[in-house]
């Protein structure tokens, strides 16, 4: 798998414009399956990002069920994991941020594998399905779409391997990846890489030092999930989404925030503002 140098700095897909009769069903669900107690920020995050990049509706499926509202995003609809496998099309369910590895949390990730939606794993999502090989198979067996997103800790415990081999040789890692689960697979880092199966590897040129910070990833999985809903393919999304997720830091940065305690909750609006301006054709109605 070789970086692909036709892929430029931006995204290779963009959003259509927006119809003057449309309505929030026209721009999809995304699910977001996470928020153990005392992780529940992680599923906010992502969902908060979620929105910011258009997805028509999120609904946020907390195991700890004592959260009723998330006060800065009401918009987020917050509920029981169960509810949250329940989504109308076209959706995307995210299962990872905050998620936690009980067995309660390894339960709602097997059910979320069978379900006949895309479906984004990240976070403990992943952790979980290291090294067990039943979730492993029903992975690989998933007729839906797939995307993996491992920051190169996670990858090395998919893998069976440590971090500092995986850094040794990223790209030979994410074709790993790709390979294990059958899946468009996002290798975050320095120089995010991303890939899929039968297409070159896309190595991501933004970003800054300042987004080595908590709940990063959760944004990214957002702004991935949202545009996916939209119609972006896959691939696509998890290309647009990456650029889109470091260029908003890198906005943040040049505004005055960092990187010395960037916070992931304060690159959304700058995703919201680039979305608009970079990934939309045309003017809106």
């Amino acid at each position: 798998m070789t970086t692909d140098p036709s892929i430029g700095p931006l995204p290779p897909a963009r959003l259509p414009p927006r119809p003057a009769d449309c309505h929030k069903g026209d721009f999809g669900t995304v699910g977001i399956l996470g928020g153990a107690p005392g992780m529940a920020g992680a599923a906010l995050l992502a969902g908060r990002a979620a929105l910011a990049c258009g997805a028509g509706r999120v609904c946020v499926g907390l195991l700890d069920e004592r959260l009723a509202v998330d006060p800065l995003a009401p918009e987020l609809m917050l509920t029981g994991p169960g509810r949250v496998l329940e989504l109308p099309r076209p959706a995307c369910l995210v299962a990872g941020p905050g998620l936690g590895r009980s067995s309660a949390a390894r339960a709602w990730l097997a059910a979320a594998l069978a379900l006949d939606h895309a479906l984004l794993l990240d976070a403990d999502a992943l952790n979980l399905l290291a090294g067990d090989g039943e979730l492993l198979d029903r992975l690989r067996g998933r007729g839906r779409p797939t995307l993996l997103t491992p920051h190169p800790g996670e990858a090395a415990r998919l893998l069976g391997m440590d971090t500092a081999q995986v850094q040794a040789d990223r790209q030979a890692a994410l074709a790993r990846l790709v390979d294990l689960g059958r899946a468009v697979v996002i290798l975050k880092g320095a120089g995010t890489l991303v890939g899929a199966p039968g297409s070159p590897a896309w190595q991501n040129a933004t970003g800054n030092p300042g987004m080595a910070a908590p709940g990063m990833g959760d944004v990214l999985t957002g702004l991935v999930a949202g545009l996916l809903v939209q119609g972006m393919f896959p691939l696509d999304a998890a290309r647009a989404g990456v650029w889109l997720h470091g260029a908003a830091g890198d906005a943040a940065l040049a505004s005055g925030i960092g990187p010395v305690g960037m916070a992931a909750g304060e690159i959304i609006p700058w995703a919201r503002q680039l979305a608009n301006s970079s990934l939309v054709d045309g003017p809106s109605n």
